[in-house]
């Protein structure tokens, strides 16, 4: 199992608490139809797609339908950077663009953005900000066709100010 992770607390302050963390997630949600699940006094949301799983987690308290929106607004502003390939392939070609909507959506576990236009407008002005002769061709394959998507991804939010 890939992934690439990104905690904003110390909830799990070690690799094998992480890992243990992750695996049992995984394990009660990948056989299910269901988008939200409570775990571990946490409340999960999920999405699956293809060869990828999708995960925002927050504390219990966190009001599920901002997470939804998070979980939602990456996926869809993913799925329009790869025009409908949302696959492992399609986001391993494309991570710096997945790292960019990221960082549009997110900062530091506060949640900044929840349309994926304006993350996928944002992402496109950014490729843009290095000048195209200065740009690898994988950056300029990225940015004019292809931008990215995600392997299992998981945002936990416990401590976030957002509340229900």
């Amino acid at each position: 199992m890939e992934a690439l992770i990104l905690y904003y607390d110390d909830t799990y302050p070690s690799v094998k608490e992480q890992k243990a963390f992750e695996k049992n997630i995984f394990n009660k949600t990948h056989r299910t139809d269901s988008e939200i699940a409570l775990l571990e006094g946490l409340t999960v949301v999920y999405k699956s797609s293809i060869d990828l799983y999708f995960y925002v987690i927050g504390s219990s308290y966190e009001n599920e339908l901002m997470l939804m929106a998070v979980l939602n607004c990456l996926f869809d502003s993913l799925s329009q950077m790869l025009r409908k390939n949302v696959e492992k392939r399609a986001l391993l070609e494309n991570m710096e663009g997945l790292f960019l909507a990221v960082d549009e959506i997110v900062d530091g576990g506060v949640i900044l953005e929840s349309d994926p236009q304006q993350v996928v407008h944002r992402v496109a002005l950014r490729g843009e900000d290095v000048p195209l002769t200065e740009q690898t061709v994988s950056q300029v394959y990225h940015f004019s066709l292809h931008p990215p998507s995600g392997l299992e991804f998981f945002w936990n939010f416990p401590n976030s100010p957002l509340g229900p």
